[in-house]
């Protein structure tokens, strides 16, 4: 019963975070990408602030695979290599700590690509 009800969070909390995008697309003239950006910004700005981390401590892969939680892991990163490396960490903090999941992105987008062979738009 316990991981139903974790999945059951993940599931709430995760389509809440769609469901303001949606709206956002829907009522608003911001294009996708800057509704993306804006999503990116605002978990980093979560994360640095220490709000979002117990978000993620409830509601698992809802909160921690959305674009949210991608700025949440830069601002994560960047904090912890601060406190190690001092000064040095601004710059390396956010890159090592997301390289892992840039890697297979683009691992997994070229992979797709080569297989159904994408076509221009017309």
């Amino acid at each position: 019963m316990e991981a139903f009800m974790e999945y059951l969070r993940a599931f709430f909390v995760g389509g809440l975070i769609c469901a303001a995008g949606q709206l956002l697309i829907d009522y608003t003239k911001f294009t996708a990408a800057r509704i993306l950006v804006g999503f990116v910004v605002m978990g980093v700005i979560l994360g640095a602030l220490g709000v979002y981390e117990p978000l993620v401590s409830y509601a698992g892969g809802g909160a921690s695979i959305p674009l949210l939680g991608f700025g949440n892991t830069i601002a994560r990163g960047t904090l912890d290599a601060v406190r190690e490396k001092g000064l040095m960490g601004v710059l390396s903090g956010g890159l090592s700590a997301t390289s892992a999941g840039v890697a297979a992105a683009l691992f997994f987008s070229l992979s797709i690509a080569l297989i159904f062979k994408p076509k221009e738009k017309k």
